[in-house]
């Protein structure tokens, strides 16, 4: 650990302007043909990694968990998960990512532990009002009986969100049963996540992706206040909220920077906080955690003025704060982009979700335009100032695998919503790696000899690692070379739109002479004067055909 007083890092900032490949480990590779990705998968594609270009990886959990909500309940925030390896495995894999020249991001899930923890477990054997309940939220029910949850707040996977336990108590989890809110009031809570980040800290992680960062301050004052809908951006998130965005989180954060800058360079971090633009940009303010997920864009429609005003508020945003932006299109947490382009402007998250459940998948999407789309939205977003956060296999073009028969549907949604909502298995199913199946009768494409933990698609082999890496014209080519350019060109946080032109076109200038230039229309239009250095698809003549981006520098 180094002096806190200390000249600061050449790379400190590291951050600011990375690439940020997101894997989410059990469906990435899997080495010992047990169906479930693990560890050594993860270093054995190190060289994949450094070939498509990354700056950095974020590993979504892996720490021991019973994949209640896959890996984000967890047992022990000190280890791996014996089914994905061991500390070693996770040393080997890191010291081969920084040899690469990759930096490491992992997740942290401070908001609630596996009902496994050590703690709850502790906490249930404990009689009501001791100091091991203290570490999580028990109440007393309502009602002559106290057979009456608390209050009337809904789990963000169905039903309650408080569960009584044998003695008559409630706790309230905020998702899954098996996810037991922690009491971020409690000292003993605060101080072993501070412990939690130094242990990893200290074996050369280099940030952390915070998991429901707004989440952890909430009012437990007496009566517990009423709010019969689930919380999210339709909800006030203004610091008053009970549950979510309220203003006391911050103390939390604060706290936590204290621990980053114990370490040179600082140890980044990014805030999982689903919460408006102006919100959003306190967690990621420089006494905090610097930067915070942009979800703008997983919400808004192909649209050049709704991309326009979400870029502009959020470096604004940024800019104010000293912040850097961030820019995400895909995740574990909903529909892969590719999907989402294909399908008619306007569904919204509540007509993807029931997209998802209808029996053929009415409407169709128009993969055609999915994929232009797609493709033009990510080299868009590549280049402009802050980080771009990448999710596994959308450089492959990957499509959601929406028909996952429902017998093989894992997600927690699925399960506590009575199968009213799909959930988010259709992104996760594991990567191909190979064109054809490693074995005949429904093996995988060469993520393990085992097979895989959901699915795989028989299409899935055409957009296979194997079968884009010989074709030139493919996805995966597309960002290895869009990355690179990314990396050479990439030398300031400012651009500046350029306001003539169509309003269906979207174009800035950025320091050293490129241009980008995105036709959000269907129909060409006339193409900016200048050398082509990368297109979202094949150009001829002088004209930038319809939802296609181009990356220009003066002649």
């Amino acid at each position: 650990m180094a002096d806190t007083a200390r000249t600061p890092h050449p790379e400190a900032d590291w951050w600011r302007q990375a690439v940020v490949y997101q894997i989410y480990p059990r469906s990435f590779a899997d080495s010992d043909g047990d169906g479930i990705g693990n560890i050594a998968g993860v270093t054995a594609k190190v060289p994949y990694l450094k070939a498509l270009g990354v700056d950095a990886v974020w590993l979504s959990p892996f720490y021991p968990s019973a994949l209640a909500d896959g890996g984000y309940d967890v047992d022990d925030y000190r280890d791996v998960d014996p089914k994905l390896g061991s500390l070693k495995d996770f040393d080997e894999m890191s010291a081969k990512l920084h040899a690469a020249g990759i930096r490491l991001i992992v997740d942290i899930v401070p908001n609630h532990s596996s009902d496994r923890h050590v703690w709850f477990q502790e906490a249930l054997a404990a009689e009501p009002g001791s100091k091991a309940r203290d570490r999580y939220i028990f109440r007393d029910g309502l009602g002559p009986n106290g057979d009456q949850p608390p209050s009337d707040w809904i789990s963000h996977f169905g039903g309650s969100a408080w569960t009584r336990v044998p003695d008559g108590q409630w706790y309230l989890h905020l998702f899954a049963p098996e996810q037991p809110d922690f009491d971020w009031s409690n000292s003993e809570v605060r101080e072993d996540f501070r412990k939690t980040l130094r242990f990893w800290s200290d074996r050369g992680v280099d940030g952390f992706r915070v998991d429901v960062a707004h989440g952890l301050a909430k009012d437990l004052s007496e009566p517990l206040r009423s709010m019969p809908e689930i919380p999210d951006l339709a909800l006030p998130l203004d610091g008053t909220n009970p549950l979510f965005d309220r203003d006391d989180v911050h103390t939390i954060f604060e706290e936590w920077r204290e621990v980053f800058n114990e370490y040179n360079p600082p140890r980044a971090a990014v805030a999982e906080a689903w919460v408006p633009t102006a919100r959003r940009a306190l967690y990621a303010r420089p006494t905090e955690l610097g930067q915070a997920f942009n979800f703008d864009l997983l919400r808004e429609d192909w649209d050049a003025e709704g991309f326009r005003k979400s870029i502009s508020e959020n470096l604004a945003e940024s800019a104010a704060t000293g912040a850097s932006s961030t820019w995400v299109l895909s995740n574990h947490d909903v529909v892969r982009h590719r999907s989402r382009y294909g399908l008619p402007n306007g569904i919204g998250q509540d007509g993807l979700a029931d997209w998802l459940l209808a029996e053929g998948l009415d409407p169709l999407p128009d993969d055609a335009v999915g994929l232009r789309r797609a493709t033009a939205s990510t080299l868009l977003l590549l280049a402009l100032p802050g980080s771009m956060y990448l999710y596994q296999g959308e450089e492959l073009g990957l499509r959601e695998v929406a028909d996952i028969p429902r017998d093989q549907l894992a997600d927690p949604i699925w399960l506590r919503t009575g199968h009213q909502l799909k959930g988010r298995d259709g992104c996760r199913v594991p990567l191909p790696w190979k064109r054809s199946r490693d074995a005949e009768g429904g093996s995988s494409f060469g993520f393990g000899s085992g097979g895989a933990h959901l699915p795989q698609p028989d299409w899935f082999g055409e957009l296979s690692v194997e079968a884009e890496e010989a074709d030139p014209n493919s996805v995966l080519a597309l960002y290895r070379k869009a990355l690179g350019l990314r990396r050479e060109l990439q030398t300031t946080e400012t651009l500046q739109f350029e306001t003539s032109g169509p309003t269906n076109v979207l174009h800035f200038r950025r320091e050293g002479g490129w241009e980008v230039v995105t036709n959000f229309g269907t129909a060409p239009v006339p193409r900016p004067a200048g050398k082509v250095l990368v297109a979202s698809r094949d150009l001829s003549g002088d004209e930038l055909p319809g939802e296609t981006t181009v990356w220009l520098r003066a002649d």
